[in-house]
């Protein structure tokens, strides 16, 4: 199943883990554990944000996606199953 993730890191830890230069490995590793196919990284509402789209199967993988990312940042993390173009076609056959 297509997933995205949307998470969002508190201002003051996600300064203090970029002081510590934990940031960058706390995302380089979420988005190599989640083989994401696509990833962005922007503000939202004045904290560091990013969304990733990936494939995952076994819904018992989330919590070692979501787990690192909240401890390590304090990260406020979504996750949402999503549709393509071909996939939402198909959904809406006989509709």
């Amino acid at each position: 199943m297509r997933l995205m993730m949307t998470f969002k890191i508190p201002t003051l830890t996600g300064n203090e883990a970029g002081t510590q230069h934990r940031i960058g490995a706390a995302i380089e590793k979420l988005v190599a554990d989640t083989g994401a196919d696509a990833s962005y990284f922007f503000m939202k509402d004045g904290m560091r944000a990013g969304v990733l789209f990936f494939e995952e199967d076994d819904q018992a993988n989330l919590p070692r996606y979501n787990e690192p990312l909240m401890e390590s940042l304090g990260a406020q993390i979504d996750i949402v199953p999503v549709l393509n173009l071909d996939d939402l076609k198909r959904g809406l056959e006989g509709h």
